[in-house]
């Protein structure tokens, strides 16, 4: 019995049968992961959060983001501040005059938040100018990121409204584009179309003109504004253009009361012909003093009166 209990004791382990497990427990799980899926691991942390970055940068779409812009000048950098207009870097030179722009610069970019504070030796600021005479300061403005053509009818059906949208054709000068987009904002417009080639875009100047309206009112780029016009007709709205040949007056175009796109060319040029040919109609501006032509900022300005009086 004693033989017997030894032999008992030197046993381990359970006396009944594991089922298998160890067996499949001593079985290979396949090849290790790389470190970046490996749980816990540094790389795979750093994986994770670029992840979580790109999931939240919106995805670029193309043609609508410009290029960023130097603004470079003590009183230009001064006033572009002063003005809302977006920055991001304010570059300094070093061992700068700390005159009385300099300091009033420096204060707003302060009082604004959110800009980058660089110093910077003077070879450094003349090669980023290109020689420019940036006097000690240079300011850095973002790229603007542009809306897309049919983003500016949806955000007014969505909202209940009859779409009022300007589109530019050939206007080139920045400020007119500024002086536009306060216009659609001051009347309750709901952006501004420009095409993507030989015209102005949201530039340091634009914002300037826009008195801040370019914060609150979305401009979009055209790769083809013909094909842009057809879009917005296919989705109901009229299409007028301004022409001083216009078979109608302004002031008697009942269609500004719907949705409408007002479409108004250059100064010299007025209307390319294939926009002009694609407008469901042309309007004149009534002018009894003589003037040949208006400016885009200020034929905005008295079609889209008209269209809020309509609308009111």
């Amino acid at each position: 019995m004693a033989a017997n209990n030894r032999r008992m004791s030197g046993k381990k382990g359970a006396q009944i049968g594991s089922g298998g497990k160890r067996r499949r427990g001593l079985e290979g799980k396949g090849p290790t992961p790389p470190a970046e899926m490996r749980k816990g691991h540094a790389k795979n942390r750093v994986a994770n959060a670029r992840a979580k970055q790109q999931a939240r940068r919106p995805k670029a779409r193309p043609g609508q983001r410009s290029t960023s812009e130097l603004v470079v000048g003590r009183n230009p950098v001064y006033e572009a501040l002063r003005d809302g207009v977006p920055a991001s870097t304010l570059y300094v030179q070093q061992f700068i005059d700390n005159d009385e722009r300099v300091r009033d610069a420096l204060s707003l970019a302060a009082e604004r938040g959110g800009i980058h504070l660089m110093e910077a030796p003077r070879p450094e600021l003349d090669r980023m100018t290109n020689g420019l005479n940036h006097q000690g300061l240079v300011l850095q403005v973002p790229p603007y990121e542009y809306a897309h053509a049919e983003d500016l009818t949806a955000a007014a059906y969505d909202a209940g409204q009859d779409p009022l949208v300007v589109v530019l054709d050939g206007v080139t000068d920045p400020r007119n584009l500024g002086a536009v987009v306060r216009s659609v904002s001051a009347f309750g417009g709901h952006g501004v179309v420009v095409p993507e080639r030989r015209a102005a875009g949201m530039t340091a100047g634009a914002w300037k003109s826009s008195a801040g309206a370019a914060a609150r009112t979305p401009v979009a780029r055209a790769t083809n504004l013909t094909r842009t016009l057809e879009a917005y007709k296919k989705e109901g709205v009229i299409v007028v253009g301004l022409a001083a040949d216009g078979e109608a007056d302004v002031t008697d175009l009942p269609a500004l009361g719907g949705p409408v796109a007002i479409v108004i060319g250059s100064e010299g040029k007025g209307l390319s012909r294939l926009v002009g040919e694609t407008c469901d109609i042309r309007v004149r501006i009534p002018m009894p003093g003589g003037t040949e032509s208006l400016n885009a900022g200020v034929a905005a300005g008295i079609v889209l009166y008209e269209a809020a009086r309509r609308r009111a």
